[in-house]
């Protein structure tokens, strides 16, 4: 089986959104890039800053710059032209029903109301691609979703995405490697 070829990090691009808790996906794609070495930069053929991964040279890191609702147009275009498969591609997104210390990593299923999601699904024309869902907590109430999304975490919910961040970093080896079913156990059982 063959493992992930494709890192999509989403977020909003620009300085008003990079601390924001819907930017949780660059976060994790930056502190991926950091550990291996990879230097990623603007493409605009891409429409986002992307570079390959130091560890493997047909394996790719991406941050798209289209604005979260447009994800998929970035993603397509990079998966495409290296021909890289929607089960191939890992999107690393924030997770509104997860808390900020959790993580979990799934393949398919639907957008849960996920914007960067569902237009990824469009543009790919399936919702069978892998997601980490990166825990960001719930406002409580849905009207103050897009409220919450595009602020700043509180310091302890910070602590707690970035060791979330570091921890999931670990299964790195089996995303790559595309050993999911071990990938998951690791993640979902750690203490």
């Amino acid at each position: 089986m063959s493992g992930i070829k494709l890192f999509v990090g989403l977020g909003n691009p620009g300085d008003k959104y990079a601390a924001t808790r819907h930017n949780a996906g660059f976060w994790w794609v930056d502190q991926l890039a950091v550990q291996t070495n990879s230097k990623l930069s603007f493409d605009a053929k891409f429409f986002g800053i992307a570079g390959k991964l130091n560890a493997a040279a047909d394996t790719w890191l991406l941050k798209p710059t289209t604005f979260m609702n447009a994800s998929g147009k970035s993603v397509a275009a990079l998966a495409n032209y290296y021909k890289i498969l929607p089960a191939q591609i890992l999107v690393i997104h924030d997770e509104l029903d997860l808390q900020p210390s959790t993580a979990k990593l799934k393949k398919g299923g639907g957008n849960g109301g996920h914007n960067g999601l569902k237009d990824i699904s469009a543009a790919l024309g399936t919702q069978d691609f892998w997601r980490l869902r990166l825990g960001i907590g719930h406002p409580g109430d849905r009207n103050e979703v897009v409220n919450f999304v595009l602020k700043a975490p509180t310091k302890d919910e910070q602590t707690a995405i970035n060791q979330c961040v570091d921890e999931s970093m670990q299964i790195l080896p089996q995303l790559l490697s595309g050993d999911f079913e071990n990938a998951m156990l690791k993640l979902h059982t750690r203490k």
